[in-house]
C-alpha cells in the first residue's frame, strides 16, 4: 500500500514507518517542519508541507494514498493551563477534521484511516479490568479523546475503515516515558510516584508499531483498539522491575502533593490508574508481552542511534568516490565548526586508514582520528573515533542503487562523555547539534548532486 503518516518526525512516528517499509509499504509524510523532516525521518521518502491545522493538507499527499496513519498533536505533559487546553485539543481535534474533510473530497478516497487516541479515554478507573468496550471517563482527558475519536469516525459517512488507537504508556530507547525516568534510575535515585497502586497499561514502541501495521492490513480491526501489551503493571511493579532490570535500589518516591504541585492538573497523566487489556488486538503477535523482556530491550542498548537516507540522482561509483575523498568532508560541514582535515595514513582510503582532523564545537577546539574500518567500494564503508570529543561514534555509509540514482544512507551510534550524568544533562543538546550538522550536510548533498 502507499501510506500517508503524520506525526512521523516523533519518537512512535519514526518506528511506525521503518515498520511500515519493512512490510513492503511506500510511505509518504506530511509535516509542519520539512526543513528538519530530513534528518529526523530514519527514511527516504515523499515529503509534504502541512501549514498546521487552520489549513487544509495539501491534495498532492493524498495521491493514490490506500491508508492514513495520524500520529500528530502537542505533547500533553505540560501544565495544562486554559489556553494550553486549547492549543492540545486544536493539535488533536482540529488536525483529524481537517485530515478528514481532506480525504473525503477525494475522487479515490483512502480504504484506512488509524488516528492515534489514548488510554486516557477512560479516566481514573482504579483497578476495574478495562476492554474496548468500557465507557468514556470524566475529566480532560477521557473528553479530549471522546472528542479526537468522534472527529475521527466521521470518515465512515465516506466508506473509509477506521481505527482509533488507545495508546498506553509507550516504552522505548531514546523517547516515550522512559526517556526521564532512565537518568534517575540508572543512578538509584529512582522510586514509585505518588501511592504506586494506580496501574500502567503500557506497550513497547516496536508493538505498538507493528499494532498499527497490523490494523492497516487487517480489515477486521476497526473502531477503538486499545494498544496496550497483554499484561498491565501497577506503579510499583512498574519500578520494581525497572529497577531489578538495571540492577538499582529503588529508595526514592516522588509524592502526589509534589507532582500536583508542579505539574498542576497534568498530573493526573501519571497518577490515574487504568488497567487496560485489549480484546480487538487478539489477532496480533507480541513481541514483548510482559514488562521484564520489555524493559530488558530497552535498558541493554546504550548507544545513541541516527539514521537518516537521501537519494541522488547520480551513479553508485560518483557517489561513492566523492564520500570516499576524505578532504570533501570539509564542504559537508557547516562553516561555524571549523572543520580541517589535517592528514590521513594513507591515500586513498582503505581500511585501517587513520584520518586526523580538527574542529570546534561551541567555541571549543577539539582533536579529532578516525579509523576506516570496513571498506567496500562502491557499497558502503565505516569509521570509528578513536580520538574526539564522544565516548564512542562510529559511523556506517551505506550507498545502494535504486531508481537510477543512488541512496544514500546514514546509520551512526555514539555514546556522550561522563556517563549517565552526562547523558542525562547533554543527550538533548548533543541531539540538535547533530540536527543541524546533518541537515546542512543534507542540503549540501542536494545542491551538488541535485535531487
Amino acid at each position: 500500500m502507499k501510506i500517508l503518516v503524520t506525526g512521523a518526525t516523533g519518537f512512535i512516528g519514526r518506528q511506525v514507518i521503518l515498520q511500515l517499509r519493512e512490510r513492503g509499504h511506500d510511505v509518504a509524510v506530511l509535516t509542519r517542519n520539512p526543513e528538519t523532516a530530513p534528518v529526523r525521518l530514519p527514511i527516504a521518502c515523499p515529503v509534504f508541507f502541512w501549514h498546521g491545522v487552520d489549513e487544509p493538507p495539501p491534495r498532492e499527499a493524498f495521491e493514490n494514498v490506500d491508508a492514513v496513519v495520524h500520529l500528530a498533536g502537542e505533547n500533553i505533559i505540560n501544565r495544562w493551563t486554559s489556553s494550553r487546553k486549547k492549543e492540545i485539543i486544536k493539535s488533536r481535534v482540529e488536525s483529524t477534521r481537517q485530515l478528514v474533510t481532506a480525504m473525503q473530497a477525494l475522487d479515490r478516497k483512502p480504504r484506512v484511516f488509524v488516528c492515534a487516541s489514548a488510554v486516557g479515554f477512560y479516566g481514573d478507573r482504579g483497578d476495574e479490568l478495562l476492554d474496548e468496550s468500557a465507557e468514556a471517563g470524566e475529566g480532560f482527558l477521557p473528553g479530549l479523546c471522546r472528542q479526537w475519536e468522534q472527529a475521527a469516525r466521521q470518515a465512515e459517512e465516506s466508506g473509509i475503515r477506521v481505527v482509533s488507537m488507545r495508546i498506553g504508556v509507550v516504552l522505548g530507547h531514546d523517547g516515550g516515558a522512559l526517556l526521564p525516568m532512565l537518568p534517575p534510575f540508572r543512578m538509584g535515585l529512582g522510586g514509585k510516584v505518588g501511592s504506586g497502586r494506580q496501574w500502567m497499561s503500557w506497550i513497547h514502541v516496536r508493538d505498538l508499531a507493528g499494532l498499527i501495521g497490523h490494523a492497516i492490513e487487517t480489515d477486521s480491526v476497526k473502531s477503538a483498539v486499545n494498544a496496550v501489551s497483554p499484561h498491565p503493571a501497577t506503579n510499583v511493579v512498574f519500578t520494581q522491575t525497572l529497577a531489578a532490570v538495571l540492577k538499582r535500589p529503588h529508595l526514592f518516591s516522588v509524592p502526589e502533593f509534589v507532582l500536583k504541585i508542579l505539574m498542576g492538573e497534568a498530573s493526573q497523566v501519571v497518577l490515574t490508574s487504568q488497567r487496560v487489556m485489549s480484546r480487538k488486538a487478539a489477532g496480533y503477535a507480541f513481541v514483548f508481552p510482559e514488562l521484564r523482556a520489555a524493559l530488558e530491550d530497552i535498558c541493554s542498548q546504550e548507544d545513541h542511534v541516527l539514521l537518516l537516507e537521501q537519494w541522488v540522482p547520480r551513479p553508485i561509483d560518483e557517489v561513492f568516490a566523492f564520500f570516499s575523498d576524505a578532504q570533501n568532508l570539509e564542504l559537508l560541514t557547516p562553516p561555524h565548526l571549523r572543520f580541517k582535515v589535517l592528514g590521513s595514513s594513507t591515500n586513498p582510503l582503505q581500511s585501517g586508514t587513520l584520518i586526523d582532523y580538527k574542529l570546534q564545537l561551541h567555541g571549543i577546539p577539539f582533536r579529532w582520528q578516525s579509523l576506516i574500518g570496513e571498506w567496500n567500494p562502491v557499497t558502503h564503508f565505516s569509521d570509528t573515533q578513536m580520538r574526539g570529543p564522544y565516548k564512542k561514534w562510529h559511523h556506517t555509509h551505506t550507498f545502494i542503487e535504486q531508481d537510477g540514482g543512488t541512496l544514500i544512507r546514514d546509520h551512526a551510534v555514539y555514546r556522550i562523555p561522563f556517563g549517565v550524568p552526562g547523558d542525562a544533562v547533554a543527550y538533548y543538546f548533543v541531539k540538535k547539534d547533530l540536527e543541524k550538522i546533518f541537515g546542512y550536510r543534507v542540503a549540501k548533498v542536494r545542491e551538488l548532486f541535485g535531487e
